[in-house]
């Protein structure tokens, strides 16, 4: 029996596909084109916006380029779900400005990415990746990571 895919957050990513692909899904404001992530539905979130517009879904750009990274070398603290019997495995966090927005996000590397491949300025894209299984549910928590541009997946 195949898993359920669920994402960690419902409305915050979409993968369309080979048509448009893994993509980030911000919100921009129609009154003074603020584009946010993670996406605010409510009110724009922009001081300077003369209000009045409309928040609509905005897939963010799918490349970027590192504007920071480190590793994660210990298991975080509650109240996060972490199997304390289960091996830690570290993991690469990348902290991305995104191609035509400029706005920073974070964001784990993908499976194999480590602290070597990366370099403050390289190019990167944002690809699907896989949070946390629950074997209890038979669900596969599914989250965005970020790759070299050429890397593997």
């Amino acid at each position: 029996m195949e898993r359920t895919r669920t994402p960690v957050v419902s409305g915050w990513f979409t993968d369309a596909g080979a048509a448009g692909g893994f993509r980030l899904l911000g919100t921009r404001c129609s009154a003074c084109t603020a584009v946010f992530f993670p996406r605010e539905d409510a009110y724009c979130r922009n001081p300077h916006c003369p209000g009045g517009g409309e928040l609509t879904e905005a897939p963010l750009s799918p490349r970027g380029r590192v504007w920071s990274y480190t590793d994660g070398r210990y298991r975080p603290p509650a109240p996060y779900v972490s199997d304390p019997g289960a091996p830690w495995e570290p993991y690469t966090l990348i902290a991305v400005e995104l191609e035509a927005e400029g706005m920073v996000v974070l964001g784990q590397g993908a499976p194999g990415v480590t602290l070597a491949d990366l370099a403050v300025g390289m190019e990167v894209e944002v690809v699907g990746g896989v949070l946390s299984e629950d074997a209890e549910t038979d669900t596969t928590y599914l989250t965005w990571q970020f790759k070299p541009v050429g890397g593997q997946s």
